[in-house]
């Protein structure tokens, strides 16, 4: 039988269509990760053990190491500021108001009260040397005694006075504080004072009142501060503290009054504005003495001038990050410029901030206003 050219063209075309067909179903039905394997290869899979993964070589390892994506060029490491540990110390200024109270007892000496007028003081039992201040400074009066005065002596009875004074303290403070709790730090003190009137502490119904002269000045005071933070409530933290230091009171005669060392204890209980700013109050109560010598006679007279004080006021933390130098950037959050991380140029130091994300507006609009009281705000 003779094939025509149209025959042999017909049966080859079937054999191409046939052989594209075959490979196209080998390459659908294979299993992606089924490849040609070696003859010995082959032999081992037959046994049916389970096959354990190949190690590579010490090379191998370092080859691929250098094949992965360089993210080093991407990504810097960053650079820690050389003034970073700046960032644990704090500055607070505070005002306030204290109430102070005097009392002394006069034991050696003797009480005078003249009809009309302010009592006054005498060494022993001689009414010749007569002081009509004995508080701040020493005021004597050399008038001629009244046969008509009321006298008491403490050899009869406990003689003493007691009075009250207030005060608007101005304080600055720069504390560090280290293992989140505990706080150690200097501190000054300048306070407006003024003293009120003094009363017996017997005989009150026979001895008036007495006014000190030169009642109004000032209190300067330097003290180093320790504390301890105990508790944390939310944004709330409460720090028991002690101050300790020297005063000099400007109205008292340097010369004769000897003040000594104060001790002032008090919670400062904190409440954190942002990273960097809180407010405070300190309600706190102080022991202080001193001592007024009178040189014409009579022994050293020892004043206690307690007091109380309600202090209110801002702390400041210094930002452990410099401020974002661009311009234009707008980023909330703590971020990096090549190798160096900056803060904010956003973020307001008396707004709470999270540095790992921005709060500068954590409540949407249709929550604020009038939108609150709505059902649906839109």
């Amino acid at each position: 039988m003779r094939l025509s050219g149209w025959h042999i063209g017909a049966w080859c075309g079937c054999l191409l269509i046939g052989v594209v067909h075959s490979v196209y179903a080998q390459q659908t039905t294979t299993p992606p990760d089924t490849v040609a394997k070696p003859a010995a290869a082959v032999a081992q899979d037959t046994t049916g053990l389970p096959k354990t993964p190949t190690q590579a070589a010490p090379g191998e390892t370092k080859e691929q190491d250098k094949a992965d994506f360089p993210l080093d060029n991407f990504y810097a490491e960053r650079k820690k500021w050389p003034l970073s540990f700046l960032r644990h110390f704090r500055f607070s200024l505070s005002t306030g108001y204290g109430s102070t109270f005097f009392s002394h007892e006069l034991p050696g000496y003797g009480i005078y009260q003249a009809p009309g007028g302010s009592p006054q003081i005498f060494p022993g039992t001689s009414t010749t040397t007569r002081y009509s201040n004995w508080v701040n400074e020493r005021v004597l009066d050399v008038t001629a005694a009244d046969p008509s005065a009321f006298l008491v002596s403490s050899d009869t009875a406990s003689l003493g006075f007691k009075g009250g004074g207030w005060s608007i303290p101005l304080k600055a403070t720069i504390h560090f504080e280290f293992m989140q709790r505990y706080r150690i730090g200097i501190g000054y003190s300048y306070e407006l004072f003024n003293m009120g009137e003094f009363s017996a502490t017997s005989f009150g119904d026979r001895i008036g009142t007495m006014q000190p002269t030169n009642a109004s000045g000032s209190i300067s005071r330097f003290f180093g501060m320790a504390g301890v933070s105990f508790y944390r409530s939310g944004p709330y933290l409460f720090t028991g503290d002690i101050q300790v230091g020297s005063f000099s009171p400007s109205n008292f005669d340097a010369a004769l009054a000897t003040t000594g060392v104060y001790f002032n204890g008090g919670v400062t209980i904190e409440r954190d504005l942002s990273e960097y700013l809180r407010a405070f109050v300190r309600p706190s109560f102080e022991f202080k003495s001193y001592t007024l010598n009178l040189p014409e006679g009579g022994s050293p007279i020892d004043h206690g001038m307690n007091a109380v004080y309600l202090n209110f006021g801002l702390t400041y933390r210094i930002p452990e990050l410099p401020k974002c130098f661009h311009k234009d950037c707008r980023i909330q959050r703590n971020h990096a410029h090549g190798d160096r991380e900056y803060r904010s140029r956003v973020h307001p130091i008396y707004k709470k901030q999270n540095p790992n994300y921005g709060e500068n507006h954590p409540n949407l609009i249709k929550y604020k206003g009038k939108n609150k009281k709505m059902l649906n705000p839109y």
